[in-house]
């Protein structure tokens, strides 16, 4: 296919494709998926090789947000019934990161629910994040934790941050059908905030919310002008109590799209596959290793994801290897640019949303979620039915005292 080899090309030389380019890209046919898969899977490997990053969540403060984003479960008046607690103390917080870690995870994502940290707030993440460095050596670490004021990146940074999380989640143009609470130039500004304050910028968006093919060209479009180090790609979880739950519009088969055009107009980027992976791709998941250079690994804010331990099998079975703790995420041309990169010695990126997300959309306080072990097999609903067995408020690890699944 012309496209495709075009495509590969392009993003061989790191050439921004046209937009007719991407939205032909989401146009594909389900024939010709396994095409698109390939050559996308070239760029990918071309900077990433066969590594996968893993990252980890930690949700220090769940719920009770006064924002009112429609696809997240700890929104204004939620009725989720998800988690709900105030801010994990720095050894608690520590130790729910040391869960990942030992999961294989060279990355914690630190994220808080709410509009935006108060001065208060950066001190305890800034002792949160001391607690972490001190107890678990070579750890990256990234925070999440909202709308930034001014001179708070940079209280972040000197506290051991690497990078920061805050995603762009739709276009503009369809922003205000979503959250009505900030706006997208609220987001742009944190973002670089974040840029300008020497943190590694991650920022990504949400898909199946509704929006249509130009939407997500544009979100992506616009992520690639504001060069973050790290893309997280969420895939809605329409969780009950949320305004989208009835948003059940992903298949497999677009995901995987969405995946490759995300691929193509970054191409030297981290993309990472964050929330409902397990819900929308499913079976599906390995393909899109071939996308993605980086997950999350266990569970996500306030939904449960898969076996951390299904997690490895699955790229080891793909025939992936899981990225060191001595190796660089980014090409040398990006982690060589300064800014502490994702790659750098300090690498980056996490992406969720969740009021504050981090790295993982939190759709349902997103993210995907596997079926509970005693699911029984006759309770999968018929092909083409929105697979709301899938979804699983998370009810272990951070703020409980069960272990995390890592």
């Amino acid at each position: 296919m012309d496209l495709l080899n075009t495509l590969v090309d392009k993003g061989l030389r790191r050439e921004l494709p046209s937009r007719e380019e991407a939205l032909a890209v989401l146009a594909t046919s389900d024939d010709d998926l396994l095409d698109v898969v390939a050559a996308a899977g070239k760029v990918r490997r071309h900077w990433f090789g066969r590594r996968v990053k893993l990252n980890y969540l930690v949700n220090l403060k769940s719920g009770l947000c006064p924002e009112d984003c429609s696809y997240c479960s700890q929104r204004l008046g939620s009725t989720t019934g998800i988690l709900k607690y105030t801010w994990l103390k720095p050894d608690d917080a520590s130790k729910a990161a040391a869960a990942g870690l030992a999961g294989g995870a060279k990355r914690v994502c630190l994220v808080a629910s709410g509009r935006g940290p108060t001065d208060r707030d950066v001190d305890r993440v800034a002792g949160t994040i001391k607690a972490i460095k001190e107890q678990n050596e070579g750890v990256e670490v990234c925070a999440c934790l909202g709308l930034l004021s001014d001179g708070q990146a940079e209280r972040l940074r000197e506290a051991g941050a690497d990078a920061y999380n805050h995603n762009l989640n739709t276009s503009e143009g369809t922003y205000g059908e979503i959250t009505t609470t900030h706006t997208y130039a609220d987001r742009v500004d944190t973002v670089t905030k974040a840029h300008a304050a020497g943190l590694s910028a991650c920022s990504g968006l949400i898909a199946g919310m509704g929006e249509s093919d130009e939407d997500l060209v544009d979100v992506v479009y616009a992520l690639r002008e504001l060069d973050p180090d790290s893309v997280p790609v969420n895939f809605l979880i329409p969780v009950e109590g949320t305004p989208l739950a009835k948003e059940w519009n992903l298949t497999p088969q677009r995901c995987l799209r969405i995946l490759a055009m995300v691929r193509f107009v970054c191409p030297d980027v981290e993309v990472r596959i964050a929330g409902g992976r397990e819900v929308h791709l499913r079976t599906m998941q390995p393909l899109a290793l071939h996308l993605a250079n980086s997950i999350f690994l266990g569970d996500y804010l306030t939904t449960e994801g898969q076996a951390g331990k299904a997690d490895l099998e699955m790229i080891a079975d793909a025939g992936f290897e899981v990225e060191g703790t001595g190796q660089v995420t980014l090409p040398e041309h990006r982690a060589n640019a300064g800014g502490g990169g994702c790659g750098s010695t300090a690498e980056t990126a996490c992406g969720s949303h969740e009021g504050a997300g981090c790295g993982s959309h939190e759709g349902a306080g997103v993210c995907g979620s596997a079926p509970a072990a005693s699911t029984p097999a006759a309770s999968t609903p018929p092909v083409g039915e929105p697979r709301t067995d899938l979804v699983a408020v998370r009810r272990r690890g951070a703020g409980t005292d069960l272990a995390p699944n890592a």
